[in-house]
């Protein structure tokens, strides 16, 4: 019912799965990630328990592969069940039961596991994962969300498509540094799911993404006169009370200089007379 990708980028510490499938709110069963542990995906006849069962396993240094074996093993219903693992180092594993629906199967890489079953072809595993290996300069949520789209035009779930979910984490990458959760997206119930997940992902982004420190502009001269005149305009005294009603204060700081992306905001907010 389902096709999805476990993945991880070493160097930003950052582990994710994301997932498709003509199954109301697949997000809500099939991903499980947890910073400086690890990920995977529980699917097919999902065992639920895959998901806790499987972190904990993770979290005493078992390598993904062990993880598979171990689950797979106590588990009576295996042969209806699919499975992939990314561990904290990266190493990876998949399974897929004999009596999962066809198309089923999985194939895996360094540093990631894509899997899938009731598929078209398999094509849409195929897309999972060359698309993750041929975008490795991107960040982990743009790999993850350009090979969903790639596997979709490969065929995906053959009976089409319902829900996806994109869940991302990092220690203390989440909300204000004090929180793992990168990023926990989902689409319930759309006729494009995965276009929906991408645009919900750019408003994300917008909020609570990080600009590279050189492309901050400096807030002097013009810029300077122009952002004291918009705010005005909006009735707010700060920069910092203007973002933190607009739902942008991880973007502002303590310093006479502005993100691009809060001056684009500041001026759809405030346009000029």
């Amino acid at each position: 019912m389902t096709y999805s990708l476990v993945a991880c980028d070493p160097d930003a510490s950052q582990w994710g799965v994301a997932v498709q499938s003509k199954f109301l709110s697949v997000g809500s069963v099939v991903p499980w990630a947890e910073a400086n542990v690890g990920a995977l995906a529980t699917q097919a006849y999902a065992n639920p328990r895959y998901g806790p069962d499987g972190l904990g396993l993770l979290r005493e240094g078992l390598t993904a592969a062990e993880v598979v074996e171990r689950l797979v093993a106590a588990d009576d219903g295996r042969g209806e069940r699919q499975l992939g693992v990314v561990d904290r180092d990266g190493g990876s594993a998949s399974y897929t039961g004999p009596d999962c629906h066809a198309w089923a199967g999985h194939r895996t890489g360094a540093c990631y596991a894509a899997q899938g079953n009731i598929l078209v072809s398999r094509e849409t595993v195929d897309a999972l994962a060359e698309t993750f290996e041929a975008t490795r300069e991107s960040t982990l949520a743009r790999r993850l969300l350009e090979a969903l789209a790639a596997a979709q035009t490969a065929g995906g779930d053959r009976r089409g498509q319902q829900s996806t979910a994109l869940r991302i984490v990092q220690p203390r990458g989440g909300y204000g540094g004090l929180s793992d959760l990168v990023c926990d997206l989902r689409v319930d119930d759309h006729e494009r799911p995965i276009d929906e997940l991408r645009r919900l992902y750019a408003l994300h982004d917008r909020l609570f993404g990080v600009t590279p420190d050189e492309d901050w502009l400096p807030l002097e001269g013009d810029l300077a006169d122009e952002v004291a005149a918009r705010l005005g305009a909006t009735g707010y005294s700060s920069l910092h009370e203007w973002a933190g009603v607009a739902n942008l204060e991880d973007r502002v700081r303590d310093e006479p200089r502005i993100d691009p992306v809060v001056l684009e905001a500041l001026r759809e907010d405030a346009p000029a007379r």
